[in-house]
């Protein structure tokens, strides 16, 4: 059991900058592919960016890219999502989620992920 609790989120204006984090509970972080996906006002769930187990892979969306950056750090158990620029389209709850996959290579794009955490509202202001 994984257990994802995500920081970081707020209002801020657009250009602006914020930093998510989602800590993990449990000593097996390093067995995750993580993944961040939000969920817009009147929208459904996507996917935002993944990483894979140890970092070496990354995708992102491509509303985000060159804009987000997803990091890692699994001696703390904890994955961070860097957003600059960020655009009143960016407004929506942001997830974290974790993937358990036997891949060090793999990231996961669909919504199958194991665990999830409860969310983060970011709000972004015209």
């Amino acid at each position: 059991q994984v257990q994802l609790v995500e920081s970081g989120g707020g209002l801020v204006q657009a250009g602006g900058s914020l930093r998510l984090s989602c800590a993990a509970s449990g000593r097996t972080f390093s067995s995750y592919a993580m993944g961040w996906f939000r969920q817009g006002p009147g929208k459904e769930r996507e996917f935002v960016t993944g990483i894979s187990r140890i970092g070496g892979n990354t995708y992102y969306t491509d509303a985000v890219k060159g804009r987000f950056t997803i990091s890692r750090d699994n001696a703390k158990n904890t994955v961070y999502l860097q957003m600059n620029s960020l655009k009143p389209e960016d407004t929506a709850v942001y997830y974290c989620a974790a993937d358990r996959n036997p891949s060090i290579v793999a990231v996961r794009r669909d919504p199958l992920y194991d665990y999830w955490g409860q969310g983060t509202q970011v709000t972004v202001s015209s």
